[in-house]
């Protein structure tokens, strides 16, 4: 039987007393205006969805160098991750799988074709540079494609008038140092923003099973991001966005042509190149957004320095993003998106296309009472035509010097098998019963209801339900090791998120979130890696007029089975930030990961980082 930990009941404790707080401070949460619910601006308050919001003092408070470990403080979020920085990673959302979270980063969709599902790699992406991250939570995400089973839209810096920027440099345990920088500016008629990232550690050795404990396996990571946009009238802006991304990450276990055995000398390179170009016009009560955005990613493996294999990825899309202002109180969404993949291994060269085609209803119904209502086209090349839907509802009461919201959201999607899949199955490396299996899409749908209270003093509570099925999911054979197979039946997902804000006296602020999630495969017993409970609580305290900022925060992840059945390591870290002001814009900052040093697997025999203390200097002018 499962059982709450002390840091879960530690989170749930907590929720009676944020309603009891009096503190009189501004709830910007009231007015926060968020994008990726339905790919327009609107405000959190009027949105059915689940969505999470992480600012950029957020990242800068927690101060993770991998994107990944930002995520998991977030309600819902899970990851799986087999040896630290630069090592195979998967981000759930409500416990989907990894390849189903899209994610763009200023419009950019970083997916990597290359792969064995359509996904982002997000080992290879970090933290620096990265100023604001909003998080569409479930399968709710249709706007963005059917196969959706979470959305994460990250920025980076905002183009601003004159010029600003930040630069820093940090080090600590395992060989650890990023110098990062970025900066932006510009003028009514120019803009810019620029950020570069350069990070590299020694590591430490990731498999638990190799018993060379000199054999560390560290990852190098250099990025470069930019944006340039003109504003060619007050109705027409065009805008360019290109990035670059290379990683190389050591790891263990691999096989040697040469002595046909294994070999820990492993290491592969991730190189990826993408960019977006957008032309948005505005003509009285109707917007246009016209875009093209690319990907292409090329990763290769590599033992005692010779190569093994690889695999060349391109993502090509085209899209028409459209809205009419009807009145006030009601706006269409509507668009259309041509999405072109390909995949090349050496062996199998695949290409295919996907049409979309979409249109949702936006509107206040009644005062206070907010509704979306949407469907979705899709024409894949080789799985046909399907359509998928999303409603969602909003009602606002106000209530105590705040608002009480009520909502409700359901939504179905799709997702064709990836080109690898196919590929695979029809390869000479497949074997029965993979060989025989005649892949389909997987279908989706998903609903969740929840209450949130804001209060104009600061609190926010939210408390959601949701549930979510995958149909005839497809996965890797998990004994035979013949190739992909597809289940017969529903994967279940379902559970509650508890949210909560609390400011104190005395300048701390307490802040946490638990999720618990009941998840069943198609033919019984827990999906595979998927906590039963997840919990963060965090504490931060501010000083000497907010110069000085001391964090400690805690995670915790409990009675999570492996793919085999067998229970996974149940654990708590503790972290522990703080930074200091010297002068205006000069700060010092440092923090302990894993102050406690946890002995934990989440991956079994791939181990973990001790604890580890890092400290930097970051300047901002």
């Amino acid at each position: 039987m499962s059982k709450l930990t002390p840091l879960a009941l530690a989170v749930i404790s907590a929720t009676p007393l944020l309603a009891q707080a009096q503190v009189k401070t501004t709830n910007s949460q009231l007015e926060e205006v968020v994008v990726v619910s339905s790919r327009v601006a609107m405000p959190l308050r009027q949105i059915g969805t689940s969505v999470s919001v992480i600012t950029a003092a957020d990242i800068e408070a927690r101060g993770y160098n991998s994107l990944f470990d930002v995520l998991r403080t977030q309600p819902a979020i899970g990851v799986s991750n087999t040896g630290g920085a630069g090592s195979a990673t998967s981000v759930r959302v409500r416990g989907e799988e990894g390849y189903r979270t899209k994610l763009y980063i200023d419009g950019i969709d970083v997916s990597d074709s290359s792969g064995t599902q359509i996904g982002p790699k997000f080992e290879n992406l970090m933290s620096a540079g990265i100023n604001r991250v909003e998080i569409l939570r479930g399968t709710q995400g249709m706007m963005y494609g059917a196969d959706a089973g979470g959305v994460i839209n990250a920025y980076t810096r905002a183009a601003e008038p004159g010029f600003s920027g930040r630069v820093s440099a940090e080090g600590g345990r395992y060989g650890t140092q990023q110098l990062a920088a970025d900066a932006a500016g510009g003028n009514d008629t120019l803009d810019f923003s620029i950020s570069a990232i350069d990070f590299e550690t020694d590591g430490f050795n990731t498999l638990a099973t190799d018993t060379d404990l000199s054999d560390d396996d560290g990852y190098e990571n250099t990025t470069l991001h930019g944006r340039l946009g003109w504003n060619i009238s007050d109705d027409l802006r065009v805008e360019a966005v290109l990035r670059d991304t290379e990683g190389e990450n050591e790891y263990d276990s691999c096989f040697s042509s040469a002595t046909f055995t294994s070999s820990n000398d492993c290491y592969n390179t991730f190189d990826q190149s993408a960019w977006h170009l957008s032309a948005e016009l505005q003509t009285g009560r109707f917007s246009h957004d016209l875009s093209y955005t690319g990907n292409e990613t090329e990763r290769k493996f590599y033992t005692e320095d010779v190569f093994g294999f690889g695999g060349d990825g391109d993502l090509d899309q085209y899209g028409y993003l459209g809205s009419f202002t009807v009145s006030d109180a009601t706006r269409l969404v509507y668009g259309a998106e041509r999405k072109e993949e390909s995949f090349d291994d050496g062996f199998n060269n695949r290409e295919r296309n996907q049409d979309g085609y979409y249109l949702e209803y936006q509107g206040e119904v009644i005062d206070d009472f907010f509704v979306t209502a949407g469907a979705r086209y899709d024409d894949n090349d080789d799985f046909g035509s399907h359509t998928t839907y999303r409603a969602s509802g909003a009602y606002l009461i106000p209530m105590n010097n705040g608002e009480l919201k009520l909502k409700a959201t359901y939504g179905t999607g799709f997702r064709a098998p990836s080109l690898y899949e196919v590929a695979y199955n029809s390869s000479v490396a497949a074997s029965p019963p993979a060989s025989e299996v005649v892949l389909k899409e997987e279908e989706s749908e998903g609903f969740d209801v929840g209450i949130a209270w804001y209060a104009n003093s600061g609190v926010y509570l939210e408390a959601n339900y949701f549930d979510q099925t995958v149909s005839d999911e497809i996965f890797f054979d998990p004994t035979g090791f013949s190739g992909y197979l597809q289940g017969d039946g529903d994967f279940d997902s379902s559970g509650v998120e508890l949210i909560g804000t609390l400011p104190l006296p005395l300048g701390l602020t307490l802040d946490g979130n638990y999720t618990y999630n009941d998840t069943e495969r198609a033919a019984g017993g827990s999906r595979a890696r998927r906590p039963e409970h997840l919990a963060n609580l965090g504490l931060t305290w501010l000083g000497l007029a907010d110069r000085l900022s001391v964090a400690l925060y805690l995670r915790g992840s409990y009675d999570a089975v492996d793919v085999d059945g067998s229970d996974l390591d149940d654990y708590e870290l503790v972290n522990l930030n703080a930074s200091f002001e010297i002068i205006e814009g000069l700060e010092l900052y440092g923090r302990v990961e894993n102050l406690l040093d946890e002995d934990y697997q989440e991956v079994p025999t791939y181990n973990t980082s001790g604890s580890a203390a890092y400290a930097g200097v970051r300047y901002n002018f």
